[in-house]
């Protein structure tokens, strides 16, 4: 069977135009979506919950599927390991063909290569970081000063005189920063 997806980001939009290219192209069923790409996409998961071995899935371009290529080619991967062809109307990508999925793999090698650069570049960082006597991540527990408001905070908290707010006050800090002080101090 040959799927549709269709998508824009705001109701203000429309699907028109993509909705021509995909009945053009012989779409059996188009799923629609009218929602930001950022927020989940429930046609979009029912599209590949409907996918069978043998199916193609067809879109007017590539960003209407994906918001990066890293969920693009994640995407396309798992059609491919459902046999499931992949057609780009205005990208010229469609995996159903040798040159189609050429294309592609370049793409996904490319977006591989990205991460490797951006993995080497992350660990030649820490490395020199290191190097220099500084070490990344965060500081375990509490410095000496958070420590005795720490012990502060729950000392007048187990008092019972004052109120969370109060206490905040009084040590400068926040209502949040009360409780995972006092948290802090009961658990040592």
């Amino acid at each position: 069977m040959i799927f549709g997806y269709a998508r824009v980001s705001t109701l203000e939009q429309s699907l028109d135009m993509q909705l021509d290219g995909l009945k053009q192209a012989g779409c059996q069923k188009i799923f629609r979506e009218k929602v930001s790409s950022a927020k989940e996409r429930p046609e979009l998961a029912k599209l590949v919950e409907a996918l069978r071995p043998g199916d193609t899935v067809v879109v007017w371009k590539l960003d209407r599927l994906g918001r990066s290529l890293k969920e693009l080619i994640t995407l396309i991967t798992d059609f491919q390991e459902k046999e499931v062809g992949f057609k780009s109307l205005n990208d010229a990508i469609d995996t159903t063909t040798a040159q189609g999925r050429l294309i592609f793999n370049i793409f996904a090698s490319l977006a591989e290569f990205e991460r490797d650069i951006i993995r080497e570049r992350t660990k030649a960082g820490l490395n020199a970081a290191r190097a220099r006597g500084r070490m990344g991540g965060k500081p375990k527990g509490l410095n000496k000063e958070a420590m005795a408001k720490a012990h502060a905070a729950k000392t007048l908290y187990d008092q019972q005189e004052k109120t969370v707010e109060q206490i905040a006050q009084v040590l400068g800090i926040s209502r949040a920063t009360v409780y995972r002080y006092i948290n802090a101090v009961k658990d040592l």
